[in-house]
């Protein structure tokens, strides 16, 4: 019955701050010097979890909500959470050594979490963000050398309309039902 009633969460919250989040990369990437544009990938994505924490006072997920029962997968999501951020450590030495590699190995690793998250809610989506996050985002770091940020930035965001249309989608059709 937990992972039910995990599964029929609308999970947008997240989703929709990491699109923000993505979106305030990209058109720093149009502006800033490498310094800012690295400065604020890191606080751009980093306050991901935040920023998710508020969105989901306007999409009914509430987060923050101590009214609602917990949940072991409530806490399966959080480690996964917790894992992206520690991706960081992965991260910033590369960063130090080019900071070009900064939204490969963010883009990358923290789009690793959407694989737990297709197994607990019984969905295609978390595989298919997961894996073509993967291939799109190496793919374009290496098509693109001289707006890796913007390029990453822009495969990011088009995955997240993608998956946030599908988890929109997804928990309509189980309110049907």
């Amino acid at each position: 019955m937990f992972i039910k009633d995990f599964a029929n969460r609308r999970l947008i919250a997240t989703p929709i701050a990491s699109l923000i989040a993505w979106c305030v990369v990209a058109v720093g990437s149009l502006f800033l010097e490498p310094v800012a544009l690295s400065l604020l990938t890191f606080a751009a994505t980093g306050s991901i979890v935040y920023l998710g924490l508020l969105v989901s006072k306007f999409t009914g997920e509430n987060f923050l909500d101590k009214s609602r029962p917990k949940n072991t997968f409530d806490n399966l999501f959080m480690l996964s959470v917790g894992m992206a951020v520690l991706v960081y450590a992965i991260a910033i030495p590369f960063f130090l050594v080019d900071y070009t590699s900064l939204p490969l190995t963010i883009g990358v690793l923290t789009g690793l979490m959407w694989l737990p998250i297709s197994w607990i809610i019984q969905h295609w989506i978390g595989i298919v963000h997961g894996v073509m996050r993967t291939v799109l985002i190496v793919a374009v770091w290496y098509l693109f050398p001289e707006d890796r940020f913007l390029a990453v930035s822009l495969v990011i965001i088009g995955l997240y309309v993608f998956a946030i249309t599908v988890l929109e989608m997804r928990w309509r059709a189980l309110q049907i039902k």
